[in-house]
């Protein structure tokens, strides 16, 4: 049932991006060369929201842009066109969609959405020019040698300890427990979480169980984990569609305790897979809330409805890669076909923040991370899902 609703809504993204060109007027667009920008990422099975969300947000910018005239770089304006390709979350597709990238003569992509497709694409990136945006955490790929990919989103080990320590000192939690699908990505947020509350003095007492991705019984799972009496359970590297599963099976196991996941998650699919046993739920949002949202960002999220009739809370991050894009594009027009020429502007870029109220800039930092600058600056938001929705549990920032 869940990929065939997936398959339905990547469906219709697709039949929408194409009434639109076909529903504008003949000529309208004629004055603009096209910008194309790729995305390559998951869009189909368990962890489809992350893909569906990210190409959603870039179909919504793109076509706001067009319909106010197109994105002006240097002495140009563009219209900006979206080249998507499913990746299926396997590491084989998504080599297959940078190349189809390259082919096309795209350098650059928005994706891919986990671990192992983001190093899989990383020789192919390097060898065309392409610069790519992963919404993926190892570290390898934002280090040197490394130099063509940014780190699109807060990362789980810049997140996780911040939700750690918020939940030690406001909620008392003493004891933690990790639980994770048998993959590389879950694997190592894993190991990396663990770190963290070792760290902070808080006491691990389970990190050895993980579960297979196509599991749909997770009691047996679990079982052991809530024997060990958490404080807190973490879900590390959960899929948006097993985080309700392993919600519910928690809750009915008689689990009292936090859950938590340093992932973006679907409040529409953990609503419909776990209904309140959720509530008290804790996760990474999306880069925005209602206190600092800017009419732009109310917009983006009106316009994002109406195309989809849906929005999901982790779009409010997904629409800042095209951002970063376009504005470095504009600090520099060289780089439009010339990659080297984009990185050195990275340096320097501090462009308007027309999401964020108060000042902020858009700007790329991760140099305490990474040693060098390969991460665009977007809000940590931790969300608290309560009765159908998140709400913004707390709001910090990384270097």
């Amino acid at each position: 049932m869940l990929n065939r609703r997936i398959f339905v809504q990547t469906a219709v993204v697709a039949g929408i991006a194409a009434a639109a060109s076909l529903a504008a007027p003949q000529g309208a667009w004629a004055a603009n060369e096209k910008l194309r920008i790729g995305f390559v990422g998951v869009t189909s099975g368990p962890a489809a929201a992350w893909g569906i969300s990210n190409v959603r947000s870039m179909q919504t910018r793109a076509a706001w842009i067009n319909e106010t005239g197109g994105v002006k770089i240097g002495d140009k304006t563009y219209d900006v066109e979206i080249v998507t390709f499913d990746d299926q979350k396997d590491p084989k597709r998504a080599i297959a969609g940078m190349e189809k990238m390259a082919q096309e003569r795209i350098h650059y992509v928005v994706g891919p959405n986990v671990d192992d497709g983001a190093a899989a694409v990383r020789p192919v990136a390097e060898q065309n020019n392409i610069i790519y945006f992963p919404y993926a955490f190892p570290k390898s790929l934002y280090v040197k040698p490394a130099s063509n990919a940014v780190l699109g989103m807060v990362a789980n080990y810049q997140s996780g300890p911040a939700i750690y320590k918020y939940l030690q000192d406001k909620k008392g939690v003493k004891k933690v427990a990790f639980v994770c699908a048998n993959e590389s990505d879950p694997l190592s947020q894993r190991e990396s979480g663990v770190a963290a509350a070792k760290a902070l003095g808080l006491t691990v007492v389970s990190d050895n169980i993980t579960y297979q991705v196509d599991t749909t019984d997770f009691t047996p799972v679990l079982t052991p984990v809530v024997r060990t009496q958490p404080d807190l359970l973490v879900l590390s590297g959960a899929a948006p569609a097993n985080t309700p599963q392993l919600i519910r099976a928690a809750r009915e196991l008689g689990y009292k305790g936090l859950i938590s996941a340093e992932t973006a998650q679907d409040a529409a699919v953990i609503k419909e897979g776990a209904g309140d046993l959720a509530n008290g739920f804790i996760s990474v949002g999306g880069a925005s809330t209602p206190e600092i949202a800017t009419d732009a960002m109310r917009e983006f999220v009106a316009r994002y409805t109406k195309m989809f009739g849906e929005y999901n809370d982790e779009s409010n991050t997904k629409v800042y890669a095209l951002e970063y894009i376009f504005e470095t594009l504009k600090a520099n027009p060289k780089a439009i076909d010339n990659v080297e020429e984009f990185k050195k502007t990275m340096e320097t870029l501090a462009a308007e923040n027309i999401f964020m109220k108060g000042g902020a800039k858009l700007k790329y930092v991760g140099m305490t991370s990474f040693g060098q600058k390969r991460q665009v600056s977007v809000p940590m938001v931790v969300n608290e899902y309560r009765n159908g929705k998140f709400e913004t549990l707390f709001i910090a920032e990384v270097d």
